[in-house]
């Protein structure tokens, strides 16, 4: 597989039709359907089931994990690109963070802003999601660095703590009976609609806490990111597990927070994959965490 070709394998996925990617690609459509036939002979797989009538095309099971593995390889290449054509003498280039949603990324923004300062052809980029999916793209190079919360397994990493903690408690409406509580007990959630996280280190935290069987509570969905959740919890739908100052709960808020009792709470690392080979712009960025944090 060359890189052009995975180009082309994504753009006719994203238009599910060879004659637009074919003119979005500016190559002719016997060029990109011959193209394709040679990557799916190549695979030795079938990656598109075709329509006679339509000309719509779809992508088969095979098909969808290359998609995944194309961009990923591809969002790769433009990184390492833009990291060698960074110039020698100035510090310039993309800095990549991964992160779930918390307050504490208020605490990178200043050092992001300080380094802005000094190092204006620095630029940052952002991608939201939970742990497994931020240490999937660490893993795989697609980020430079990670924020992650405790229980994730951040010993297979480099880090530094952060100097915060969040913690854990019910999202939930304001008229609702649990909210003239100041805290939230496990006796509490049995028998409640509950919208709890996904993340399977989540619910073995939470087992621990409630010193029963997690499985057992009433959950009706789940979330990987807190804001949808939340308006599951406005339609009255269910209360959400969740960690504080994500969702805002303030005087005009339909929604209000109770942390747990006894507390649970969750410490921030930020990491790097060991032994990585940073660029110049991610290396001031490192050095700049570590004054701050690591002393």
């Amino acid at each position: 597989m060359d890189i052009r070709v995975l180009r082309y394998f994504l753009a006719v996925a994203r238009e599910e039709n060879i004659s637009n990617a074919a003119k979005n690609l500016h190559v002719t459509q016997p060029t990109l359907s011959r193209q394709l036939m040679e990557l799916e002979s190549d695979l030795g797989v079938k990656l598109f089931l075709r329509s006679s009538g339509n000309r719509t095309i779809t992508l088969t099971e095979e098909g969808m994990l290359l998609r995944k593995r194309a961009e990923e390889i591809l969002d790769l290449v433009e990184k390492t690109e833009s990291e060698l054509v960074a110039p020698g003498e100035s510090i310039s280039g993309n800095i990549h963070i991964g992160s779930g949603e918390t307050h504490v990324i208020s605490l990178l923004s200043r050092e992001i802003k300080g380094i802005r300062e000094e190092y204006p052809d620095i630029h940052f980029h952002f991608f939201s999601g939970n742990a497994d999916n931020v240490t999937e793209r660490l893993d795989h190079g697609l980020i430079d660095f990670g924020v992650l919360a405790e229980p994730s397994n951040i010993s297979k990493y480099d880090s530094i703590s952060l100097p915060v903690a969040d913690t854990w408690g019910l999202l939930m409406r304001k008229d609702h009976p649990l909210a003239e509580k100041d805290a939230i007990e496990a006796s509490d959630l049995w028998g409640i609609p509950l919208i709890s996280s996904s993340q399977r280190l989540t619910s073995q935290a939470f087992s621990k806490w409630l010193k029963d069987d997690y499985e057992k509570l009433n959950q009706i969905a789940t979330y990987t990111l807190l804001y949808n959740a939340s308006l599951l919890v406005k339609d009255n739908i269910g209360c959400a597990l969740c960690l504080d100052k994500i969702i805002s709960t303030s005087e005009d808020s339909e929604l209000c927070f109770r942390p747990l009792k006894p507390k649970l709470e969750a410490r921030w690392h930020i990491v790097w994959k060991k032994y990585q080979v940073f660029s110049k712009a991610a290396e001031v960025f490192l050095k700049r965490l570590q004054k701050e944090f690591a002393g």
